[in-house]
């Protein structure tokens, strides 16, 4: 999606109202965030949202990236700087060492980059809505993974996320089956909108 260079684009403020409302979409999709939303998207705060090409929205906060959406109706992805902020916050799965080159060229993310030994899907021992999920000892998300939810690619041996993006396949069809493509559209570590400058 943003693998060549963004031009920086004009920044406008948003209404509190339209603020209000992305508050409790980002809260409804990541219920993690709780704790740290005043830190995120304080109430006096003056969010901004810069338009980029493809009809996406980049929402910026002091010269911070937060977050960004395709459409307007879109689910908010958070962007990589928050992510590595709050990396316990957003539902993860991790990718083995031979595939990290591939998803930070903006390869489209496999399944056995996840089925292999370096790889980490979710257990499945928490269900959706339920109390006590997020990342297990074993650093799986405990709750499996539906098509179309974002998710963050975490990298074996590595602290900080390398990319986010939708599923194209729930996680518990990618253990079923074991191939086929993952994640198609991700926003990756060194693509244009990590370089780009928010200030």
């Amino acid at each position: 999606m943003f693998k060549k260079e963004i031009t920086t684009a004009p920044k406008s403020k948003l209404k509190s109202s339209v603020q209000r409302g992305l508050r409790g979409s980002l809260l409804a999709t990541y219920p993690l965030l709780g704790p740290y939303i005043e830190e995120i998207l304080p109430k006096k705060g003056s969010l901004e949202q810069m338009k980029l090409p493809d009809r996406c929205t980049l929402y910026v906060l002091d010269a911070q990236p937060l977050f960004f959406q395709y459409d307007a109706s879109a689910t908010l992805l958070p962007h990589l700087r928050l992510v590595h902020r709050f990396p316990a916050a957003f539902p993860s799965i991790r990718i083995d060492r031979g595939a990290i080159r591939f998803v930070l060229s903006g390869a489209t993310l496999m399944a056995p980059g996840l089925t292999s030994a370096g790889g980490r899907l979710p257990s499945g021992t928490t269900a959706a809505g339920e109390e006590g999920e997020g990342l297990d000892d074993d650093e799986r998300w405990t709750r499996e993974l539906e098509k179309g939810e974002p998710v963050v690619v975490k990298a074996e041996g590595k602290v900080e996320a390398c990319a986010v993006g939708f599923l194209v396949m729930g996680t518990k069809e990618v253990k079923e089956k074991g191939k086929g493509p993952v994640i198609e559209e991700a926003h990756y570590l060194g693509d244009g909108l990590w370089k780009l400058t928010t200030d």
